[in-house]
């Protein structure tokens, strides 16, 4: 499948439907659980002096870090938009343009 052909019904029919703020609570999950798996990760190493166990607490902390917030779970979905459809576009009103300011000298 070429991306030209790609259409916006393809990704629904994946179930990638993600309103705004869901993708803005995923984004702050992310950040928020790799700098704690981050630092977890930092004092374990350094406790055990082990640059290997590190790397595998942080990488399982990427994992269930991707677990989490990749997935499309019914709580990222909680505020859905409403889009006018498009039969009833050409009813509505366009809208006006912006008033100019005058400037006076």
């Amino acid at each position: 499948m070429s991306f030209d052909r790609l259409r916006t019904t393809d990704f629904v029919v994946i179930g990638c439907k993600m309103d705004w703020q869901g993708q803005k609570l995923a984004e702050q999950l992310m950040q928020l659980m790799l700098v704690c798996f981050a630092a977890v990760a930092f004092v374990a190493g350094y406790v055990l002096r082990s640059f290997q166990s590190m790397f595998l607490v942080y990488a399982a902390g990427v994992l269930l870090t991707s677990l989490i917030t990749i997935p499309n779970w019914p709580f990222f979905n909680r505020h859905p938009l409403h889009w006018l459809d498009s039969s009833k576009a050409g009813k509505h009103a366009e809208p006006l343009p912006a008033k100019k300011k005058s400037s006076k000298k």
